[in-house]
């Protein structure tokens, strides 16, 4: 997921899709730690993504704060 399509999202939609993330994130730590996971780059890519929406939310608060 790239920056700008992040910086389109609501407020809502980055909490959802940040949630999602972090459940996407915990069933494949689990398959890693079975030694059945088969995309290990996946979890870089998905710990990448929440930082971008952590940073973007935290945008946001400060903007309407």
């Amino acid at each position: 997921m790239k920056m700008s399509e992040i910086q389109d999202l609501t407020l809502v939609e980055l909490n959802a899709k940040g949630r999602d993330l972090r459940q996407e994130m915990f069933n494949l730590r689990l398959q890693q730690a079975s030694s059945q996971l088969e995309k290990p780059s996946r979890l870089r890519t998905l710990r990448k993504d929440i930082a971008r929406i952590e940073t973007r939310l935290s945008a946001l608060r400060n903007k309407s704060a």
